[in-house]
């Protein structure tokens, strides 16, 4: 390695397309990540397939929903469990 570098002639990130790509996704408020996922990305791409959205939507909305439940769809469990609970008290 050098002890000194000249960076007078160097672009600005915003001068470089794929680094202005990144600087304007992370302003959007998302953040581009690595993460290792097993068997649950395949689940994940079937379903996107089946639903006509994106595989990484889907991941979202699904840590979207375990952060904030009460913002969770209704699935056919949760509503089973409120109509039993429900049920039970009458």
């Amino acid at each position: 390695m050098r002890d000194e570098y000249d960076f007078s002639s160097a672009k600005r990130a915003n001068e470089v397309p794929h680094l202005a790509k990144l600087q304007a996704e992370s302003e959007s408020g998302k953040s581009r990540i690595t993460i290792f996922l097993d068997d649950v990305l395949a689940e994940f791409k079937k379903r996107a397939s089946q639903s006509g959205k994106g595989y990484q939507t889907l991941i979202n909305e699904a840590l979207r929903h375990s952060i904030a439940p009460d913002s969770a769809p209704i699935t056919v469990e949760v509503l089973r469990k409120i109509l039993h609970e429900e049920l039970h008290v009458a």
